[in-house]
């Protein structure tokens, strides 16, 4: 394993956890590990430019995916836009309690539907349920990408030659 190797696998991980954590930018994180092993890898203009710049707009496609996902998911449900900001919020407040990765979010879009918009509770649990639902679909999604992106990545640095501890 390089040292890019080994650069980009601590940040891809990180990133990977991240992924859950809606606090920690994952896929930022991961990008940056690309650079970094990029440039450790000694970078050249082709191919490594055009990887880069097509990383960084998948980069920023992904970052988007949550707020999209979320969006569609309490839309598809009847949720308002008070919906999608309490779930966030209960998202961000969710962090330091036990599932509130699951229960904040779901709990801060039914908050917003009941307190803010005064909806009824039916319409309230449908559309904390749709936020739900789309917050779990996005996490889904940027799991899987993370995934891909990292094995393609992990391959393109692969070299046994070039270990850190020593020829095998």
């Amino acid at each position: 394993m390089s040292l890019p190797f080994l650069v980009f696998l601590v940040a891809w991980l990180v990133g990977m956890a991240g992924t859950f954590v809606p606090a920690l930018p994952a896929t930022v994180i991961i990008f940056a590990g690309t650079v970094a092993a990029t440039l450790l890898d000694g970078f050249q203009v082709w191919p490594d430019l055009p990887f880069l710049l097509t990383f960084g707009v998948i980069t920023v496609l992904i970052s988007l995916v949550d707020n999209v996902a979320s969006a569609w998911g309490a839309r598809r449900y009847g949720g308002s836009k008070q919906a999608i900001w309490g779930a966030l919020i209960g998202g961000l407040v969710g962090i330091v309690l036990p599932f509130g990765l699951i229960v904040g979010p779901l709990a801060g879009a039914l908050v917003a539907e009941l307190f803010v918009v005064r909806k009824p509770l039916q319409e309230a649990l449908r559309a904390a349920w749709g936020t739900l639902v789309g917050l779990l679909t996005g996490i889904a999604a940027k799991l899987v990408l993370h995934l891909m992106i990292g094995v393609y990545e992990l391959w393109r640095l692969w070299d046994p030659s070039r270990s850190v501890f020593g020829a095998a």
